[in-house]
């Protein structure tokens, strides 16, 4: 017994320190455009985590080494995207009694090239696109950006670290509430080190700075209060939820649906009034113009790492001369609203299958979707915590495959790099699907 106890210790010190050891190269040497260098850590990093997570070890080591691959990225400028250069730009407009929705980056260079140190390498960081749209991230998103401002005005690297601190501390926080729920719903609690151990969330959220761990932290809170049938807790969580990320706003008819109609009123006026107040400090008509408009970008001018979209739009164009883009707007909404009322009206109060409708809405809508960054699938990862479905695992690696679309002189789209990432996790989906479907049948028979 004592020698298996430290065989497992062995095992987890080796994939642990090799893990450690590629994360340093990734966090502080690695350059997006590096394609070999970047497919050779990422497959490193994936076998790791695989090993890792199959070894039967403490689950106090197992939280400490989440930690320790957090804290690598420290001090390091992220290197797979450049958003955090516009949230700086946006909490230094905050400091400096300035709407960031009301404004673009163009538009107060030429204005206002003053107004706050290191404004002209942030506009330059951000890149044309960014700088040419007013904010897109919601007030509470913007909250981050405002404290990392105001503790360090003048340096853009101490302005990451705070932020980088906020999200390690919201991946804490999900780590924490994710085991609660895990318990509550009878699941084996070793199951949240499915996301918080993955490669993706490392190097997507705390590496990279992007603020879905904030947005499923306040998620996850709520949700748990919600299963204590604790409403208001549950009502102003998921409001903080829905303006850090809109993506909530696709549960929110599965969450409401089974209460009787009292509860699902008060409810839902809870969090509406919730997300009306926390507005209001940037309220103004020309808030909801701007910011609509924004949003709508998404749907009609971008497109990067799509699959059903691309395919699409190739047979589209070529047999019929129509620009598929143009009616995005029309086709996505419509599609996921018809998924989110089919799920909706499937008859069950079990927590368990209503996270797995979660993870089906969520997959079809970033399958229609003409838009995918790698750090949008995090929210499918936590899912999987809950759920028996592990494609998102490897999807969570695959998707990684889209940096190859970065260059030295821009972006290229390259379709073989998108077969290959989707062909991959869909194999993976469709095993499981029909794996699923043979064991549910097994059990009523």
């Amino acid at each position: 017994m004592s020698r298996q106890i430290t065989t497992n210790k062995l095992t987890f010190l080796f994939w642990g320190t090799l893990s450690i050891l590629v994360y340093s190269y990734f966090s502080y040497a690695l350059e997006r455009h590096e394609h070999l260098n970047l497919g050779i850590s990422i497959t490193l990093l994936f076998t790791c985590y695989y090993f890792i997570l199959k070894t039967p070890i403490k689950y106090s080591l197992m939280v400490g080494l989440g930690v320790l691959f957090r804290v690598i990225f420290l001090f390091s400028i992220p290197n797979l995207s450049q958003d955090f250069y516009r949230f700086i730009w946006d909490g230094q407009l905050i400091i400096n009694g300035l709407n960031p929705y009301l404004f673009t980056p163009n538009e107060l260079i030429n204005t206002h090239h003053a107004l706050f140190a290191q404004m002209e390498p942030l506009y330059k960081g951000m890149g044309a696109l960014s700088a040419q749209h007013f904010s897109n991230y919601p007030p509470i998103h913007q909250l981050p950006f405002a404290i990392a401002a105001l503790i360090s005005k003048k340096s853009i690297l101490g302005s990451v670290i705070i932020l980088r601190i906020i999200i390690i501390l919201a991946d804490i926080g999900i780590l924490i509430y994710g085991k609660k729920l895990l318990e509550l719903l009878k699941l084996p609690t070793h199951n949240i080190f499915y996301y918080f151990l993955n490669p993706l969330i490392i190097i997507e959220l705390t590496g990279n700075l992007h603020f879905e761990a904030l947005m499923l932290f306040f998620f996850v809170v709520s949700l748990y209060f919600l299963c204590k049938q604790k409403l208001i807790h549950s009502a102003i969580f998921m409001g903080f939820s829905i303006l850090t990320k809109l993506l909530p706003v696709l549960f929110f008819p599965l969450l409401i649906y089974h209460f009787k109609f009292k509860k699902t009123l008060l409810y839902s006026l809870l969090v509406i009034g919730c997300v009306i107040v926390l507005c209001l400090p940037f309220f103004e008509i020309q808030f909801i113009k701007n910011y609509s408009n924004t949003i709508g970008l998404w749907f009609t001018n971008f497109e990067f790492n799509s699959s059903f979209y691309s395919l699409g739009k190739s047979v589209m164009s070529k047999c019929f001369g129509i620009q598929l883009i143009d009616y995005m707007p029309t086709i996505v909404p419509f599609l996921t609203a018809i998924f989110v009322l089919y799920f909706s009206l499937q008859k069950t109060k079990d927590p368990k299958k209503i996270l797995q409708s979660f993870i089906w809405i969520l997959t079809i809508y970033f399958l229609v979707s003409t838009t995918v960054h790698p750090w949008y699938i995090t929210t499918l990862v936590f899912l999987s915590c809950f759920t028996n479905y592990k494609f998102v695992l490897v999807w969570s690696a695959t998707i990684f495959f889209s940096y190859f679309a970065y260059h030295k002189g821009g972006v290229d789209a390259n379709t073989l790099i998108e077969v290959i990432e989707y062909f991959s996790f869909g194999i993976v989906l469709l095993f499981e699907l029909i794996n699923n479907r043979k064991t549910t049948t097994s059990s009523l028979s």
